[in-house]
């Protein structure tokens, strides 16, 4: 049986979406970008090479049309998805919509800059907006 634990910092970071077939789906808390967070719920797993073969096509899967869903609904020049762990172990996958005018561009999301934390009613819509799309996903 496995019993999915959230890592505490991933937690503190981001708010809930949804749970796809595989991963919970988490907004991050920062406005600056659309950035969702994609976690296996699976316990112990810190490699993508750790998944099983069909778990590695469901994280994938999962991500790419996730990624598409986002670029076309927040209208975005570029889709960065990657999976770096160097500070959170837990596999983890970030999809971010990037604008050629968002507070970084060209470079990472990363390291640059200081979150800037959604308002309440933003946080709301955006939520509102993923969770009526994603529950659309054919993500199976």
């Amino acid at each position: 049986m496995n019993t999915f634990a959230l890592d505490q910092r991933l937690e503190a970071d981001t708010f809930p979406i949804a749970d796809l077939p595989l991963c919970r789906a988490l907004l991050m808390n920062d406005a600056r970008y659309p950035w969702v967070i994609l976690v296996p719920r699976l316990d112990n797993v810190s490699e993508v090479f750790e998944l099983s073969d069909a778990d590695q096509a469901q994280l994938w899967r999962e991500a790419t049309q996730l990624g598409s869903v986002m670029k076309t609904l927040f209208d975005g020049d570029k889709l960065n998805i990657a999976t770096l762990g160097n500070v959170v172990q837990q596999l983890h996958i970030h999809v971010v919509v990037r604008k050629h005018a968002d507070a970084t561009w060209p470079a990472p999301v990363w390291g640059n800059g200081s979150a800037e934390p959604y308002a309440l009613d933003q946080l709301a819509s955006l939520r509102d907006q993923l969770i009526a799309h994603i529950d659309r996903l054919a993500v199976d």
